[in-house]
């Protein structure tokens, strides 16, 4: 038997209305929310893994379901250290999305998607979505008016931010790896933290572009130590900075060029050399990366041949 043809859930005034309360209730109750979508530079497909970069931000209102704390397995102490695994449910309008993403994005992005970040300027938490529910409420008046966005607690892992919001970009420049260069014989001018820096290659058009995240000048104004992070080719190959008197490093902004003598390995200031623990690793001043590199030359013999013969 079919259904009652005088009883119709799918009125469409009455699903505007019922959409209209909810986006009402969500500039209430709700919180400016910076959506930050992924783009994918380089991908692994060995490793499935992907070098992206983060560039826009888009403010949309959201409803935090959590009510009490965050949810997840919380604060938890294994023997790689402490972990923090909070997750968090936000609630987006579709229409909303529409309006102020998805119909002004050039790139097309029509929902949120899974591995795009989710920016909460409240608690200053960066979230990364791991799942888009789009099914709840499950068909209330035979429309879905929402976005459940279950996200967790972002970590990074060397990705690129570009966004102009300085809150965020900090991540970069605060837990990025780089590497370390020691730098001198420059035009008179010096380099500006967060600014780009290109070096050419013997390869034509082809250069190694980074990101300079910490300068430090310990032999005077003339010399100076760069950290440089997100180093990478043109071309869309991995490429390092390399030490060169023909190649100098370029400021996009300052217009610095400055030649490269000498890697981190090989600084060496007042007679004591560069690389300690403390500057291998700024985010772990206890750390002791250069020790178990200084300690592992003693156990493998890298000058030895292979007595099974080389590969």
């Amino acid at each position: 038997m079919a259904t009652n043809v005088f009883f119709n859930h799918a009125v469409r005034s009455e699903q505007n209305l019922y959409e209209d309360i909810i986006i009402e209730s969500l500039k209430m109750f709700g919180q400016d929310v910076l959506y930050i979508p992924r783009e994918v530079i380089t991908k692994d497909e060995l490793l499935n893994e992907d070098y992206a970069r983060f560039t826009d931000t888009y403010t949309v209102e959201m409803y935090i379901e959590n009510t009490d704390n965050w949810e997840g397995e919380g604060d938890l102490m294994s023997k790689f250290g402490l972990q923090i695994r909070d997750q968090a449910t936000f609630i987006c309008s579709k229409r909303r999305w529409e309006k102020e993403i998805s119909l002004w994005n050039v790139s097309n992005i029509d929902r949120p998607k899974e591995g795009d970040l989710l920016y909460l300027p409240l608690t200053s938490n960066l979230f990364q979505i791991s799942f888009v529910e789009h099914e709840q409420p499950f068909y209330a008046l035979g429309n879905l008016p929402v976005y459940k966005l279950n996200a967790e607690l972002f970590e990074y892992s060397d990705e690129e931010f570009e966004t102009g919001v300085k809150e965020i970009d900090n991540i970069e420049l605060a837990y990025s790896n780089y590497e370390i260069f020691g730098t001198n014989t420059g035009n008179g001018v010096s380099f500006i933290t967060g600014e780009t820096v290109t070096q050419g290659t013997d390869i034509t058009d082809v250069y190694v572009t980074g990101e300079i995240s910490k300068i430090e000048h310990p032999g005077g104004s003339n010399t100076a130590v760069l950290y440089i992070n997100d180093s990478t080719g043109t071309d869309g190959i991995a490429r390092s900075f390399v030490v060169s008197s023909t190649y100098p490093i370029i400021g996009s902004d300052s217009g610095a060029s400055w030649t490269i003598y000498s890697s981190a390995a090989d600084l060496v200031f007042d007679n004591k050399p560069w690389l300690t623990n403390d500057k291998l690793n700024r985010n772990d001043p206890a750390a002791q990366n250069a020790t178990f590199s200084t300690e592992s030359d003693a156990i493998i013999d890298f000058s030895e041949n292979n007595p099974f013969g080389e590969p």
